[in-house]
């Protein structure tokens, strides 16, 4: 079956976003359109076999990390190590791929655990989104 669900996650810079996200988590730029003023507008990547869409949507978005720094409430819910709004994304060696996140500076809310998803660790981007990383166990 081919992947029927596409993430598509807005980012106040997508083409640094997307940059990092392929230094730190491993993903592989497959997409980058930009407007006249060089924003993307529209990007994917590819990891796992499945594709996550970024974009920087208008001037005035907020990320979720510039969110939580001007707002009490976001970073009340910021505070804790869930994903509260995230991708769930599976790996063939979770332990490899932290320690790639971990070495580009994501940042990591859960070290490795066993949980639900199988083997899994939950890290924030640069610009405060939230991911969770999985292998299964076999």
């Amino acid at each position: 079956m081919s992947q029927a669900v596409f993430p598509f996650i807005s980012y106040e810079d997508a083409g640094a976003a997307m940059d990092w996200l392929a230094s730190a988590f491993g993903f592989h730029e497959t997409l980058r359109l930009k407007d006249e003023q060089g924003r993307v507008v529209h990007g994917e990547l590819e990891l796992s076999g499945g594709v996550v869409m970024v974009a920087t949507p208008t001037p005035d978005y907020q990320s979720p990390k510039r969110h939580a720094a001007s707002c009490e409430a976001a970073r009340r819910w910021s505070a804790v190590p869930w994903v509260i709004d995230g991708v769930l994304v599976l790996v063939d060696d979770v332990d490899a791929h932290f320690a790639r996140a971990r070495s580009a500076g994501a940042t990591i809310l859960s070290g490795i655990e066993d949980g639900g998803a199988g083997r899994q660790y939950r890290a924030a981007d640069l610009e405060g989104h939230r991911w969770m990383f999985a292998q299964r166990h076999e």
